[in-house]
């Protein structure tokens, strides 16, 4: 008798149905390590999808899913129609990975529009970079064009030099100037401030009044012969001494000074000169100018030829500043010419101190500048422009003189007497 198992209907079909499964878990192994397969070459690349596509691909798939729900025979026949092997298997890919079917959706990007907006960009770039370019050009253009020019001005200057000094070699080998100064330069109100000034903080001074053509034009040539007295000195500060000066001592003070040149003057250049000897700043030098004031009344009343009034004073400085420059071979106290315009920055014009010879002051005092720059540069410092007056009112040719400072030596500023007496001459001498 022939034993065996028996398989029934039943067994069969359960038989079938495990092995139907074991297909299945091994499609679905096969395509999850498929999926895995193409995700990888994908990222590779760049292309994996981002969660925002994920999302767009649920989204159709419900679509999708609804669409096929409502109309499940057409699905169904079109589904029996197309399979094929490779079908059968993508689906059941899709079945177990459903973003693998979102993978297939997915269509070239078009860059039709991308191009165009680039090729219209790129011309719109092309232009702007041509502009750039042009204004480049230009820039660079106008800056060799600046070169140039400055080289030529370099030059002209240059040549302007060369032709001024060998005037100034031909003037000092003609008339004994060390240098010679442009009259047309000097009309130049900021060449001359900046050149010749100094003006203090509390007064201002326009070209109305700093005019170096007018200021040359008046003669300050003495008019009467030195049978009278010409020239008044004297010292409203009295009591100012040099580095090694005796205080107290005449002899080693400014009064000393006075005495130097009133002899240089008489005895070198045959003016007729008065040195008056008063002191004004002894108890209180605050006043001293009120107090020299009367007696410079007296003495310009009793002697009415005085044509020239000179104030010989003492500069102050830090003592860390020395005012010597050096002269004939002499080391020679600087000088200072000083003018007050008789008006302040905050009040403007002092009435009480109304000066009607300010014009004439500040061509006297230009013109001894001038004359000192031309024969003996660096001998005089910049003219200081105060906001007072300073008495010199008194007389058209009036003048404040600031010999070397406390610093300098009696003997630097006794040097310092025969420059300036020759200075003298040059300006008032007919």
């Amino acid at each position: 008798m022939r034993t065996g198992k028996v398989l029934t209907g039943k067994t069969l079909i359960g038989k079938k149905r495990r092995t139907w499964k074991y297909i299945q878990w091994a499609a679905g192994g096969i395509s999850v390590l498929f999926v895995f397969v193409c995700y990888q070459n994908m990222a590779s690349m760049g292309n994996a999808p981002a969660l925002e596509q994920f999302l767009n691909f649920a989204r159709e798939e419900t679509a999708v899913l609804a669409w096929k729900n409502c109309m499940p025979a057409m699905v169904r026949e079109e589904e029996e129609a197309s399979i094929t092997p490779e079908g059968f298997l993508m689906e059941k890919i899709e079945e177990f990975y459903p973003v693998f079917g979102f993978t297939g959706t997915l269509t070239d990007y078009s860059t039709e529009i991308e191009s165009d907006l680039n090729c219209n960009m790129v011309a719109e770039n092309q232009q702007e970079n041509q502009k750039e370019q042009e204004k480049e050009e230009k820039a660079k253009e106008k800056k060799e064009s600046q070169k140039d020019e400055k080289k030529k001005k370099e030059k002209t200057a240059e040549e302007e030099k060369q032709v001024a000094d060998a005037k100034s070699t031909d003037a000092k080998s003609k008339n004994g100037k060390a240098v010679e100064i442009s009259r047309e330069k000097l009309n130049d109100f900021d060449y001359l401030v900046q050149n010749f000034y100094q003006i203090d903080r509390t007064t201002t001074i326009d070209g109305s009044e700093l005019n170096a053509q007018e200021m040359l034009a008046k003669d300050m040539k003495l008019k009467g012969g030195a049978e009278n007295v010409q020239i008044l000195i004297y010292h409203t500060h009295s009591q100012e001494g040099y580095a090694d000066s005796v205080p107290g001592d005449p002899g080693s003070s400014v009064m000393a000074l006075g005495e130097r040149l009133t002899q240089l003057l008489e005895d070198k250049y045959g003016f007729h000169v008065m040195h008056h000897m008063g002191e004004y700043d002894v108890k209180d030098r605050d006043n001293a100018y009120s107090y020299s004031g009367p007696a410079l009344e007296q003495i310009l009343a009793e002697n009415p030829s005085i044509e020239v009034v000179i104030d010989l004073h003492r500069d102050g400085v830090p003592e860390t500043t020395r005012l010597v420059s050096e002269v004939n071979g002499k080391q020679t106290a600087q000088i200072m010419f000083f003018n007050g315009l008789s008006r302040t920055t905050a009040n403007g014009n002092i009435a009480y101190l109304a000066n009607p010879n300010l014009a004439d002051n500040l061509a006297f005092s230009f013109q001894m500048k001038l004359a000192a720059e031309e024969y003996y540069p660096g001998f005089a410092r910049a003219t200081y422009l105060k906001g007072y007056r300073y008495n010199l009112h008194y007389r058209p040719k009036s003048l404040l003189v600031e010999v070397g400072a406390q610093t300098n030596t009696l003997e630097e500023a006794m040097n310092a007497m025969e420059p300036l007496a020759d200075i003298l001459h040059k300006v008032l001498a007919p």
